[in-house]
């Protein structure tokens, strides 16, 4: 179902692709994340162990930036990672302000074995599409990304 607002052709064009966007991206994130309830993990855990497990402890503040999630709900989330002692937080030697998030040794063994089901589940989610399609969907959200953030 499209917008029903009364406007001009790029407006209602505009909406439509927006509604379908939003709803698409809600459907495929629920489907390709519903597995971590498995795991007793919300989306914003497991994005952090996977941040941390590929590139190693980073400060919240980049944490942040890299899943796209403000400070404070971070301090919650890491809050709960650190109780289930999949992450451990440590002040910075050189920068007592700076604070680095780090995986343990248990948060390692879980994202590694969580991971080759995750990637399995986002290649069943995308499957409908063709390659070709994939690739122009990757570019398209590429370029609306850095469209709206100004860097295009």
């Amino acid at each position: 179902m499209g917008t029903k607002f009364q406007g001009n052709d790029r407006q209602i064009q505009a909406l439509n692709a927006y509604i379908k966007l939003h709803r698409a991206a809600s459907t495929v994130e629920t489907a390709a994340n519903q597995h971590l309830q498995n795991h007793d993990l919300s989306l914003s855990q497991f994005s952090v162990l996977e941040a941390l497990f590929h590139l190693g402890p980073l400060t919240q503040k980049q944490l942040g930036e890299k899943i796209l999630k403000s400070k404070g709900n971070l301090t919650m989330v890491i809050d709960n990672l650190e109780k289930r002692g999949l992450a451990v937080r440590e002040r910075s030697s050189k920068d007592r302000r700076n604070i680095h998030v780090s995986i343990t040794e248990q948060g390692n063994q879980l994202i590694a074995g969580i991971l080759p089901g995750h990637v399995e589940g986002i290649e069943q989610v995308f499957s409908v599409l063709t390659p070709e399609e994939l690739g122009t969907l990757a570019d398209l959200c590429k370029k609306l990304g850095l469209g709206v953030a100004g860097n295009t």
